[in-house]
């Protein structure tokens, strides 16, 4: 028993050199990064427990302890500040992913020129773009600064020794993809090259008290590319959203040890650069003198912050067996779903036959089920071809049973369609305070809610027994 223990002990053990997974047996291929040719013999690694050590610093009791270390500075962009919970911890390292083009760039250099100054300049180091084209970009969205830095550098080592030139406050790197470490074996923006060089910028950022701002890829799922233990080890990790054809980005927080994770920032990308916008609503709206069939606003909660959003359908007679479903910034299976619930609860049997195409204004997404009133009231205002009044604004999830469910904070979104001007809401059963001067409808169903349509002109309107005979 006890020889078959020590031949156990003594079996050669096998790693991959490229993500560092182990296994007892060689592969040719390793199946947890699926690199060919990178698992190799290591040996059985030796048993060692660590010994006691002198510490750096003694325990406090946390009543003691100095909590101005960590308050944040703001970075110049109020609108980053708000989904970073007031500006850059000194110290903190801030992952930023996002897709191509979707303005990632722009908004650092924007970050860097304004957070820079004599007693804290900025290192801006780019390993994607030459120094000369960071210039030019420099230029057009006027982020030129005495005290901006600009390096263009591929090595980790060489990372390190600016650090030590520059003595920056804040470090930004574009991107952590593109910068490897020549200790460590495999390409660029590997598993293994992406642990080693966030590891050490890391390490710096918490001994210098210098904030830093990685710049990380996204695979085609939209996830961060490289180990998930990148997204463990940074302090706040933020998705930069968009679509290349709208103006519209968001910077979502998606975790944050120095605030909460439900703020967004809004920002509209344009030919002088990337700007910040405090009340992004008119982006999602067309103002229009007279209603059209078709639309109807709703508000939406992105985070905390309300965004009063448009959405617009089309019915048109369909030439096909099965007709269209199309859909622009909503979900076609939410969409769907609304169909069904209006021809089965609503009685609009017209929405079968014909082609339909739903979508939102200015770029904007709505995935939360309180458009669901929303989406119905404007599918069926097409299909009637009967416009809703003017100024209304309809706010609810709609269920399967053709119930108008609550939402989460109707009166924070009754507050901001006032706010602009909307004086009636179609809104579940008790909505809470409702802002003086608004007129509140609320709806229990579908059949509540669609005798908003005016009656003398819908042509696909539920008809009861009554109306048939």
């Amino acid at each position: 028993m006890a020889a078959r223990t020590k031949s156990t002990k003594d079996r050669p053990s096998y790693r991959c050199t490229e993500c560092g997974w182990q296994t007892a047996k060689w592969l040719g291929r390793c199946p947890e990064c699926q690199a060919w040719g990178t698992v190799e013999e290591y040996g059985t690694p030796a048993v060692r427990t660590t010994a006691p050590g002198r510490v750096t610093t003694s325990a406090l009791p946390i009543g003691q302890v100095d909590g101005r270390q960590a308050t944040a500075r703001p970075t110049g962009v109020p609108e980053l500040d708000r989904v970073l919970g007031g500006g850059l911890v000194p110290g903190a390292v801030v992952l930023v992913a996002g897709e191509p083009g979707v303005g990632k760039s722009t908004l650092l250099l924007d970050v860097a020129a304004k957070s820079a100054s004599a007693e804290r300049p900025t290192l801006y180091v780019t390993g994607e773009e030459s120094a000369s084209q960071v210039r030019l970009r420099a230029d057009r969205i006027d982020a030129l600064h005495d005290h901006l830095y600009l390096a263009a550098e591929t090595d980790l080592a060489a990372v390190l020794g600016h650090l030590d030139a520059v003595k920056p406050g804040l470090l930004i790197l574009d991107s952590v993809q593109t910068v490897a470490s020549p200790e460590i074996d495999g390409a660029p923006g590997g598993m293994a090259q992406v642990r080693e060089v966030a590891g050490a910028l890391i390490r710096a950022s918490k001994e210098r008290g210098m904030a830093t701002l990685l710049v990380g890829h996204v695979t085609k799922d939209g996830a961060i590319a490289g180990p998930r233990l990148l997204e463990h080890l940074v302090d706040v990790v933020l998705h930069f959203e968009g679509d290349r054809h709208a103006r519209l980005r968001l910077v979502r927080g998606v975790k944050n040890r120095y605030g909460a994770t439900d703020e967004v920032g809004c920002f509209e990308l344009h030919d002088e650069g990337i700007t910040g916008l405090a009340d992004p609503s008119g982006l999602f709206l067309t103002r229009r003198d007279e209603p059209v069939p078709g639309t109807c606003l709703t508000v939406t909660l992105e985070g905390r912050r309300p965004l009063v959003a448009e959405v617009q359908s089309l019915t048109v007679d369909s030439q096909l067996p099965s007709p269209r479903r199309t859909t622009s910034g909503l979900e076609t299976s939410r969409v769907s779903m609304v169909l069904a619930v209006l021809e089965q609860r609503g009685r609009i049997a017209a929405l079968g036959k014909r082609d339909i195409y739903s979508a939102t204004v200015g770029g904007v997404k709505l995935s939360e089920p309180a458009a669901d009133l929303a989406i119905a009231l404007a599918l069926a205002s097409a299909a009637s071809d009967t416009p809703l009044p003017k100024n209304l604004v309809a706010i609810g999830e709609v269920g399967l049973a053709g119930e108008v469910r609550r939402v989460t904070g109707v009166q924070r979104r009754l507050a901001e369609a006032h706010r602009l001007g909307f004086t009636h809401a179609l809104v579940p059963s008790d909505p809470g305070k409702v802002p003086p001067g608004m007129k509140v409808l609320e709806v229990a169903d579908m059949g509540d809610a669609l005798r908003v349509l005016p009656r003398s002109r819908r042509r696909d309107a539920p008809r009861d027994d009554e109306d048939r005979r």
